[in-house]
């Protein structure tokens, strides 16, 4: 019968053993272990062992976490008012200081991101968050992985998710899009009319100093006119009669 208890406090011994002194961390997990409440090392992955009630360990999961930042009320430079969500991509590379430089690592990166992402939109203006998304990623990860180096955390990236803006800025915006596509379409045109214009003296000028090549075009325009399907009646007039005309008329001068 003694026996037998001996045997069964050594179960529980070992039980006891293998549920409170051994841990065993996965290979993205670190555990943060503290002997009398004073950091003593970062153990793991694998089989560790940790004696209680002397020693505690903190788990910490070092894979990539993926921050939803909450939509923010923001005002641009040129006062105009939009609503901003992001989304940050960071992970912990320092265990020791995520666990004992902020309280809550998770959460100060989520409050951190938010004022952030307010501070720097709101100095640019509506066209800069609309056509220079990635500039504004790059800006807001650079000053957010500056401020989190302190508590061991690396911020990989930032995207920018929607901007959102009131229906009346919308149409205003639609508009100013509208009369950018008229402008150049003028601008295109009239840029179009100044190249013909240029086109048409240099032919005046070659056609001036070649009298054949008058008639070639006069030809060629005969030619082009007798393919054309139309009810038309075209008669050719010799060109030696305008030349005549033309001599006559220069000898009454």
């Amino acid at each position: 019968m003694l026996l037998d208890l001996y045997y069964l406090m050594a179960l529980m011994a070992i039980i006891f053993i293998i549920f409170f002194i051994i841990k065993i961390l996965r290979e993205y997990e670190r555990g943060v272990i503290f002997f009398l409440g004073r950091f003593q090392t970062v153990k793991g992955p694998g089989l560790i062992i940790v004696i209680p009630p002397i020693q505690q360990m903190v788990r910490v999961d070092l894979r990539t976490r993926v921050l939803d930042v909450p939509t923010q009320d923001v005002i641009s430079r040129d006062n105009v008012s939009v609503k901003v969500n992001a989304v940050v991509y960071y992970r912990v590379v320092d265990p020791e200081k995520a666990i004992i430089q902020v309280e809550q690592f998770h959460t100060a990166t989520s409050q951190l991101a938010q004022t952030t992402l307010r501070s720097v939109l709101g100095q640019h203006e509506l066209d800069e968050m609309l056509s220079e998304r990635e500039k504004l990623n790059s800006d807001i990860q650079q000053i957010l992985d500056k401020q989190t180096d302190a508590w061991g955390i690396k911020v990989a990236n930032v995207e920018i998710k929607h901007v959102d803006l009131d229906e009346s800025m919308v149409r205003a915006i639609a508009k100013q899009a509208e009369a950018e596509r008229m402008r150049r379409a003028k601008i295109i045109a009239a840029e179009g009319e100044l190249q013909a214009s240029h086109k048409l003296t240099e032919a005046a000028s070659i056609l001036h100093t070649q009298p054949d090549a008058i008639t070639l075009r006069y030809l060629q325009t005969m030619v082009d006119m007798s393919h054309e399907h139309n009810q038309t009646i075209f008669f050719p007039f010799p060109i030696e009669m305008v030349k005549a005309a033309q001599k006559i008329a220069e000898g009454g001068e």
